[in-house]
């Protein structure tokens, strides 16, 4: 058996216990388009950005979780370390994140031919990987 895809896409998961300085950097740094404003069952409310196909749910659960994730990006610890958005304005995004006053953990570099890269941290810590592939612009 094979799982049969029914979506050319994923959905994330991020929960937090900073609901505002998240949707501050998913909607109006990065731009993404919120598209719903959803109840969680048991408590909490979900917000769905669209990114593509794909879909990030930035989740704020009611009781709190008590325990957060390692720092450290890549390198910190083990399981979900980053994530990937693919981006035709490489630059302009950087720019954009960094005025406004987020971290950029990994600067624009060229990984391999075509392929460049940056790394941001979200106001969690969670860190995003921003990739231009310039063979496809």
């Amino acid at each position: 058996m094979s799982t049969n895809i029914q979506k050319n896409a994923i959905d994330i998961g991020i929960i937090t216990n900073n609901l505002e300085a998240m949707l501050g950097f998913y909607s109006e740094t990065l731009g993404l388009e919120l598209e719903a404003v959803i109840d969680m069952p048991g408590g909490g409310v979900m917000n769905r950005f669209k990114v593509g196909d794909s879909i990030v749910k930035v989740i704020e659960t009611e009781p709190r979780p008590e325990v957060t994730a390692p720092s450290g990006g890549i390198r910190g610890a083990t399981g979900y370390r980053y994530w990937t958005i693919h981006v035709n304005n490489l630059e302009e995004c950087v720019q954009k994140i960094t005025a406004d006053g987020y971290k950029v953990v990994v600067p624009i570099r060229e990984i391999r031919k075509s392929i460049t890269i940056a790394i941001v941290e979200d106001p969690d810590g969670n860190w995003v990987e921003l990739l231009q592939n310039s063979s496809q612009d």
